[in-house]
C-alpha cells in the first residue's frame, strides 16, 4: 500500500546556519520524519547575516529557520531583513531556535524542537 500523500502545498524552507552541512543534515530528519503531514523543500541555506537578503530575495521561502547559533538579537535581525525583502502580504513563516539548544542538548534535540513547533507554526 503506498505512503499517504502528504497534506497542503510544498512550504519552500531557507535556513541560516553557520554550518551548511549540519543544517541539510537536520532539516533531512524533519522532512523524512514528516513527510506524511508536510512538503518541505530545504530550497537554501545561509552562512552570513550579510547574505540573507540576497537569498531571500532569490528563493522566496514560504519558511526560515534560524539556527541556535545565533543569539536572539541576531535572530530577530535575520528575521526582519528576510520580512523586508518579501512582498506585503507574502506570510514568511519564520522560526528561531533557542541559542545555544544544538551545542548543549545535541542534534536530537534540535530536531525533536523543530518537530515540536512545525505544526502550530504551518497551522
Amino acid at each position: 500500500m503506498p505512503a499517504a500523500a502528504a497534506a497542503g502545498p510544498p512550504y519552500k524552507l531557507v535556513t541560516v546556519n553557520t554550518a551548511p552541512e549540519r543544517a541539510a543534515r537536520l532539516i533531512g530528519r524533519v522532512v523524512e520524519d514528516m513527510k506524511d503531514r508536510y512538503t518541505i523543500v530545504h530550497a537554501a541555506n545561509v552562512a552570513a547575516i550579510e547574505e540573507v537578503e540576497a537569498v531571500v530575495r532569490e528563493q522566496q521561502p514560504d519558511l526560515l529557520f534560524t539556527a541556535s547559533m545565533w543569539t536572539p538579537e541576531e535572530a530577530q535581525k535575520i528575521v526582519a531583513i528576510a520580512k523586508g525583502v518579501l512582498p506585503v502580504g507574502h506570510g514568511l513563516k519564520t522560526f528561531s531556535l533557542p541559542q545555544g539548544l544544538q551545542v548543549e542538548r545535541g542534534p536530537d534535540a534540535v530536531v525533536e524542537h523543530i518537530e515540536e513547533h512545525l505544526p502550530s507554526l504551518l497551522a
